[in-house]
């Protein structure tokens, strides 16, 4: 019986030390995005939605990083959802938690993906929502869990995403050759 005992022991206890590692890194981790928003509180006139379409919610990076996890309160696991785009930006409902809201001007991007952490699917299968949450840059990665209403979110979340500012146009050579 104590031929057993010993070696069970060990394991239990090699199991104990990986899990307690396994916590503490997920907590630290947590704090050290703590300060990364998740979105803004909704509109207190309400949205206006464009389309309403179930996914699964895979992941949020730091932007250009797909396997670098942010644990964002609200957007720390992996779960369904559902995914509504309105005309004042895009919302986020997963059970259990608050609704995240991306406001328009905060939208960076959106484009195909097929990988991400801990999660790779058929080539495009994925959609990387890049946004801004006050000064980090990060990515969400989103499964359209109807596959014909891919295209059309992707589509509807480009009319979505603000143009770039443009600079004044300045041409300081015309000037000077002017002169000339």
């Amino acid at each position: 019986m104590s031929e057993r005992l010993i070696p069970a022991a060990l394991v239990l206890a090699f199991l104990a030390l990986l899990l307690l590692g396994m916590w503490l890194a997920w907590r630290a981790r947590s704090r050290r995005d703590a300060g990364v928003a998740a979105g803004q509180p909704l509109p207190a006139d309400g949205i206006h939605p464009i389309l309403t379409t179930d996914v699964l919610y895979v992941a949020t990076t730091k932007a250009g990083q797909p396997l670098e996890r942010l644990a964002i309160r609200g957007l720390a696991f992996r779960a369904r959802g559902e995914l509504t785009l309105a005309e004042e930006g895009v919302v986020l409902t997963v059970p259990g938690q608050d609704p995240i809201f991306l406001a328009s001007a905060q939208l960076r991007s959106a484009q195909p993906a097929t990988w991400t952490i801990d999660r790779v699917v058929e080539s495009d299968g994925l959609i990387a929502l890049a946004w801004r949450s006050d000064e980090t840059d990060v990515d969400s990665y989103l499964r359209v869990i109807d596959p014909p209403q891919h295209s059309r979110v992707l589509s509807t979340l480009s009319t979505l995403i603000p143009a770039p500012a443009r600079p004044a146009f300045t041409d300081s050579t015309t000037s000077t050759e002017s002169e000339k």
